[in-house]
């Protein structure tokens, strides 16, 4: 069971989709934060630093030095999702290797979920430090 200061922070323009996504975050006992845009979400967490980060790929790949600046709690990760409806862009490298998953939500939401749990459990159990250093992709 994560601990209830758990913090997740959703960032993005689709807000029925990220407040489904709060609920569920919620009901697991993490603390959802949800933010409309990139420099919002950074606010948000900067004054609380979130385990994962789930942001939107088109504002990612609209301002992708603005997403990597998005402090993160150590051993936390950075997510990124399209909606269904929406087509791909494209990503810098940077972004590509600092990402843990890229998912297509709501289709893929129970893999949010147990990925958010999963990060939560490995940063708990190792104690791991490093705002972007999950162990789980290549950083380079």
């Amino acid at each position: 069971m994560p601990d209830s200061m758990t913090r997740i922070l959703l960032v993005g323009t689709e807000l029925p989709l990220l407040e489904g996504l709060a609920q569920s975050l919620g009901a697991l006992g993490f603390s959802p934060m949800v933010a409309t845009t990139l420099h919002e979400g950074r606010e948000l967490a900067t004054h609380d630093m979130p385990l994962v980060a789930v942001v939107s790929r088109k504002l990612a790949a609209e301002s992708s030095g603005e997403m990597l600046s998005i402090p993160l709690s150590p051993g936390g990760a950075l997510v990124l999702y399209t909606s269904a409806a929406t087509t791909l862009t494209s990503l810098s490298p940077s972004v590509q290797r600092s990402v843990l998953a890229d998912l297509t939500l709501p289709l893929e939401r129970n893999r949010l979920l147990a990925l958010v749990q999963h990060v939560g459990d490995r940063a708990r159990a190792t104690g791991r430090g490093g705002s972007r250093d999950t162990g789980l992709h290549a950083e380079g």
